[in-house]
Formats: C-alpha cells, sequence, structure tokens
C-alpha cells in the first residue's frame, strides 16, 4: 500500500529525512515512532503530497505521489496532528462539503456521511456546531473527514494528543476497528497504544529509520532491556560500583537520608540480582528493596534515539 524508496527531504543545509526506505502493506497498523524533530511529520506530508522530496521515490496503492498526485490522494484519508475544522459549521454540513470537495458523487454523499457518522459515534452530534464540540468529538470529526471518501489508506498524525482517557480509549477503539478494511500508518508518542494497536512499529530518529519489526519482536530481539531497582543504604561511590557489573549499561541514583535508590540500566537477558547481593553483602550495604522489571517498548525506542550516532 505505502513503498517509500530512498527518501531525502532537505531544507537548505539541514537534512530532515535521510535516504529511508520502507513499506507497508495492505490491511496492516504500522507505528511510526519519533522524537520530536525525528523527521515523522515531514514523512507524513511528503506521503500525504503536502511537501515535496528533494529525492527518492514514493507510491501510494501504486501511484506515484509526484507523479499522480491526484490519483494517490484519492485512496488516502490524513489526520493532521492539529485538526483544521470549521467551528462555524455544524457536523454534518462539514462532512457533506469535505464529500464533496473529495469527489463522492452526488448521489452517494448522504449515504456516505451517514456511514462514517455512525462509524465514528457522531450520529447524534450531527446538527451541532463544531466550534462547540468537546476536543474528543472535534477529533473524531476529523476522523471521520479523513474517512468520508472511503480510502484504502489512513494516515494519523497524532490522533490522541490532548484526549483524556475515556476518549483516547474510544479513538483507539475505532482505529482498530478501521484496520479490518483499510491499511493504517500512525503516528504517537504514546507508546502503550503501538504495543496495543499496532502489527508493526518503524522507528525513525534524526532522518534514518532505526528499526522496523513488530513490537514483540523488538522487544526480544534489541540489546536494550528494562530496569533494576535497588534501595540501599550505600556510600559514596557505590554507582560507580554497580556500573562495573557486567551488563549494565548505566545507574542513576537518587539520595533520601542516608537510603539511596539506584535505577540500572541493562543489556538484554542480564540478569544481576545475585552478582548484586552478594557485592552488597560484601561491602556491608543493607538492602531494602530490589527489584528487576521487564522491557517496554518504551526502554527499546529510549535506547534507539537517545543515542548521538
Amino acid at each position: 500500500m505505502i513503498q517509500v524508496e530512498h527518501l531525502t527531504k532537505k531544507y537548505g543545509t539541514f537534512t530532515a529525512v535521510n535516504d529511508i526506505s520502507f513499506q507497508v502493506g495492505k490491511g496492516e497498523i504500522v507505528g511510526f515512532l519519533g522524537p520530536n524533530g525525528a523527521g515523522k511529520s515531514t514523512t507524513m506530508k511528503i506521503l500525504t503530497s503536502f511537501l515535496p522530496a528533494t529525492s527518492g521515490k514514493v507510491s501510494i496503492a501504486g501511484f506515484d505521489v509526484f507523479e499522480q498526485s491526484i490519483e494517490a490522494r484519492k485512496r488516502l484519508g490524513y489526520l493532521p496532528e492539529n485538526t483544521p475544522l470549521y467551528p462555524d459549521m455544524k457536523v454534518g454540513e462539514y462532512l457533506r462539503y469535505r464529500a464533496a470537495l473529495k469527489g463522492v458523487p452526488r448521489s452517494k454523499i448522504r449515504e456516505r456521511v451517514g456511514d462514517v457518522l455512525d462509524l465514528c459515534h457522531l450520529a447524534d452530534r450531527e446538527k451541532q456546531l463544531i466550534g462547540s464540540l468537546s476536543k474528543g468529538y472535534r477529533q473524531r470529526t476529523g476522523l471521520a473527514d479523513a474517512l468520508v471518501h472511503d480510502p484504502d489508506l489512513l494516515i494519523l498524525d497524532e490522533p490522541t494528543i490532548g484526549l483524556d482517557p475515556n476518549q483516547i480509549r474510544t479513538v483507539r477503539e475505532l482505529i482498530k476497528n478501521l484496520a479490518n478494511k483499510r491499511t493504517v500508518l500512525i503516528s504517537t508518542h504514546i507508546l502503550p497504544e503501538v504495543e496495543i494497536m499496532c502489527s508493526r512499529v518503524i522507528v525513525i530518529h534524526k532522518g534514518k529509520i532505526r528499526a522496523t519489526d513488530t513490537a514483540e519482536n523488538l522487544l526480544k530481539n534489541h540489546r536494550s532491556v528494562g530496569e533494576l531497582r535497588l534501595e540501599a543504604r550505600a556510600g559514596d561511590g557505590a554507582a560507580g560500583v554497580l556500573r562495573g557489573i557486567a551488563g549494565v549499561k548505566d545507574v542513576t541514583e537518587e539520595r533520601d537520608g542516608d537510603w539511596t535508590t539506584f535505577k540500572l540500566r541493562l543489556d538484554a537477558n542480564t540478569r544481576p540480582g545475585e552478582q548484586i547481593l552478594k557485592l552488597a553483602q560484601e561491602r556491608n550495604w543493607p538492602v531494602r528493596e530490589m527489584h528487576q522489571k521487564s522491557a517496554t517498548l518504551e526502554d527499546v525506542f529510549a535506547d534507539l534515539t537517545m543515542s548521538e550516532h
């Protein structure tokens, strides 16, 4: 559904996207992840024909987004981070207007608008002014707009940003249900959402693709793992001693009176608990608590995007 080959985008001397290639297959929900400034939004704007590329090739459903832009755009729906809506229009009125702009035949506009109102749970808001809607309902209206021409592909940029937990749950379920017949590329900073919704993850950092795999495989195969938390009464220099243990990548510490909480970042498949307890016994460190938590997608994301290279 999406084919990106050697895509590069430069702004003067700054390279926002640097020779990236990836594919998204039909029916996939793919999470597109990266910190601020990584190149996510630039890539999405190129995919949706909002921006030209400096070089490379991008196709949507087989249509080149640069040479066949109209045909490519007919097949995608786009929900930007800040949904541009007309606050003085009613929800149904706005969606009928947008359907006409997107080429939905006049005879089918009312049917399509009715379908997306039902799909996005907006039927009871059809006659309400958009300007009076809550943030959650405005987001649903933007999603209905992205769907009104029945596209094969949805590109969603931070679709749950600014929503409360109940609104997030509703939008998340909507997106999951859409994948039954559509391909979805979703950019988000909420990593637990990616684990729940996405069949695959693409991580971009400083304009380059750093990883692409299922969340499960990233957790299993990547060198980063979780964290070990140790509370002990240890003197100065204890963090340095802990850093010397094989498999310990980094140690941070926080003091509370005589007690110190150490957080150890670990390599994959490393379980240094027994060695730490032996070390504490040798150095007479009373230990109040020690706990190692499993890896999360957030750990992998941090490891992939905190490096300078």
